[in-house]
């Protein structure tokens, strides 16, 4: 939960890069950034995993806004 607590602080901060895996993933899926971005304040953790290669994950539910 720490992970998921000190990203949310650096979006809200507006200290985040999306790389171009990521922003090529959002297109295929049909998500703005912005979207991503925006809804990352009120979502929901649903796993972290602090271990894994070769960055931590932290997987988030959240409602996208139109």
């Amino acid at each position: 939960m720490q992970l998921f607590q000190k990203l949310k602080t650096l979006v809200f901060e507006e200290r985040y890069v999306i790389g171009q895996h990521a922003s090529e993933r959002l297109e295929e899926r049909g998500i703005m950034e912005w979207q991503a971005v925006v809804g990352l304040a009120n979502g929901v953790l649903l796993k972290e995993r602090l271990d894994a290669h070769p960055n931590p994950v932290i997987e988030v539910s959240q409602i996208l806004e139109v």
